[in-house]
């Protein structure tokens, strides 16, 4: 076990790697502030909705590749899950209330499917799948975000992971479901976007 100094810049490099905008630089980068387009969202969805499909599948690799990393580099400083685990918190954490962008962030669906990659591989692509098939399904986004989310704790759990790793993925889980709160008004009103269809300003705070 390391020193808690080291410990604590462990957890403050996991929070400044999840803070790192990618969707937002990449958006920029076309000329696109996604703060002020589409749902308004610094995720990769909104990119992909407002920039193009190649502009949100690299936000998202970018947003998943910053988790992942948090949760080697910890595992490189201190041997066990329990830094690991709680870097990877942090770092989506970081992404969801980053101090570059005035702690207005994305949801955490790409960082926190990146920081459980090294940790439950397979749980982790079934928690995908999952979220691929109700995508294909519904069409909406954030209810797959938030199925996806869910699906991985019980996935892990019937792997037999760690309890560390199956609280994690329970508590990410949860909080993405509070990030999409405004989402969840929308499902249940009828009025919910659903992939495919652009839409040109922010409805609300999401």
């Amino acid at each position: 076990m390391g020193p808690i100094p080291t410990r604590a810049l462990v957890l403050l490099a996991a929070y400044l790697l999840g803070a790192l905008p990618f969707s937002y630089l990449v958006a920029r980068s076309r000329g696109v502030d996604v703060r002020r387009v589409g749902s308004g969202n610094v995720g990769a969805t909104n990119v992909l909705r407002s920039v193009s499909v190649a502009a949100g599948l690299l936000a998202f690799v970018l947003d998943a590749g910053k988790g992942a990393v948090a949760v080697i580099l910890a595992r490189l400083v201190e041997p066990g899950l329990a830094l690991p685990v709680a870097a990877g918190v942090v770092a989506v954490l970081g992404h969801m209330y980053p101090v570059w962008l005035r702690f207005r962030g994305g949801k955490g669906v790409a960082t926190g499917a990146g920081i459980f990659l090294p940790l439950v591989p397979w749980c982790t692509v079934g928690a995908l799948a999952t979220f691929g098939v109700v995508l294909a399904l519904t069409r909406y986004v954030s209810l797959a975000s938030m199925v996806g989310a869910a699906s991985l704790s019980v996935y892990a759990a019937l792997a037999g992971a760690p309890a560390v790793v199956i609280g994690a993925a329970a508590l990410l889980a949860a909080v993405i479901a509070w990030k999409h709160r405004a989402n969840v008004r929308r499902l249940l009103r009828g009025t919910e976007n659903r992939m495919g269809r652009k839409v040109a300003a922010p409805p609300e705070a999401s």
